[in-house]
């Protein structure tokens, strides 16, 4: 297993951790090539040549749903940003039905 030193994080200004694409490869068990092509086409965003820990678990969650569902990337890209946008959806759902919105 290869050990990684901390000059694979820095920090942002707003004090987020933030990873290589180095590192991002071997959390997800993948290459650097095939984070590059996700940059690409854009299904992650990094920030300048670092990735924040969201994008990395992106990553993973393409790479399940492409190994597991047999999806090609832009495929896996749009079943995530589905599931986004549900989850996004049942929240204001719950928000509007909760009891400080009931007029009673």
């Amino acid at each position: 297993m290869t050990e990684f030193s901390l000059s694979t994080t820095v920090v942002s200004p707003e004090g987020d951790q933030l990873y290589t694409f180095e590192y991002a490869a071997w959390v997800t068990e993948t290459s650097t090539i095939v984070i590059e092509q996700f940059v690409q086409v854009g299904v992650i965003e990094p920030i300048g040549s670092m990735l924040h820990s969201r994008e990395i678990a992106r990553i993973a969650q393409i790479l399940r749903l492409r190994r597991d569902l047999g999806l090609n990337l832009v495929g896996a890209a749009m079943v995530l940003e589905m599931a986004q946008e549900i989850a996004q959806l049942q929240a204001r759902l719950q928000a509007l039905q909760s009891p400080l919105n009931d007029p009673e």
